[in-house]
C-alpha cells in the first residue's frame, strides 16, 4: 500500500515548507534553519522521484504503491504488429516486393495506433481508479468504515501504477 512517503502531491508541500524555512532562514540569518530548508526541499524531491518510479517487465507494471498490474492487451498486440508490420518491410526491401513492402508498412502503422490505444486505455483508467479510490477512502475515512478504506487504497494503489506504467512507456517512445 502507498503512504506519504510516495505521494506526489506530499512531495509538492514538503517542498513548498522546505523553500519557506530556507527563506526564512535566509532572513533571519539562521544557517540552522536555512540548511533544513534545504534538506526538506531534498527530501522532497526523493519523495517525488519515488513516487513516479515504475518498474516494467514484459506487460506488466510495478509502481512504488506496491499494486502490479497488467498492460491492456492493445498494448501487446500492437507492438507485436509493429514488428512483424517492420519486418514484411525488411523483407519486402530486400526481394524487391513492393506489395510485401507496403503492407508491412501498414500493418506497422496499425500496430502503432493499436499501441497508443491500450496506452491510453492504461492511462485513463488508471486515473479513474485513482480518484475513485481516493474519493471512496475518504467516504470511507468518514464514516469509520477501515475494511472500506483499505479497498479504496488498493483501488488507488491500482491506478497509480496503470497510469504510471503508460507514462513509462510513452516516455520511453518519446525518447
Amino acid at each position: 500500500m502507498s503512504d506519504k512517503n510516495t505521494s506526489t502531491f506530499q512531495s509538492y508541500v514538503d517542498s513548498a515548507a522546505g523553500t519557506v524555512q530556507s527563506v526564512v532562514g535566509s532572513v533571519m540569518g539562521s544557517n540552522g534553519d536555512k540548511n533544513a530548508g534545504e534538506a526538506k526541499k531534498d527530501k522532497a524531491q526523493l519523495e517525488h522521484d519515488a513516487s513516479h518510479a515504475t518498474a516494467k517487465v514484459g506487460p506488466l507494471s510495478a509502481s512504488s504503491s506496491g499494486a502490479i498490474t497488467k498492460d491492456d492487451p492493445n498494448r501487446q498486440e500492437g507492438s507485436w504488429n509493429q514488428t512483424v508490420g517492420s519486418a514484411k518491410e525488411a523483407v519486402g526491401g530486400f526481394v524487391g516486393s513492393e506489395d510485401l513492402k507496403r503492407a508491412g508498412a501498414q500493418q506497422n502503422a496499425e500496430g502503432k495506433g493499436q499501441e497508443a490505444q491500450g496506452q491510453l486505455n492504461d492511462y485513463g483508467s488508471g486515473i479513474a481508479n485513482r480518484i475513485s479510490g481516493a474519493v471512496g477512502g475518504a467516504f470511507a475515512g468518514v464514516t469509520g468504515d477501515r475494511d472500506a478504506q483499505l479497498k479504496a487504497q488498493e483501488k488507488h494503489d491500482v491506478g497509480k501504477t496503470q497510469q504510471r506504467g503508460a507514462e513509462h512507456d510513452i516516455q520511453k517512445q518519446n525518447a
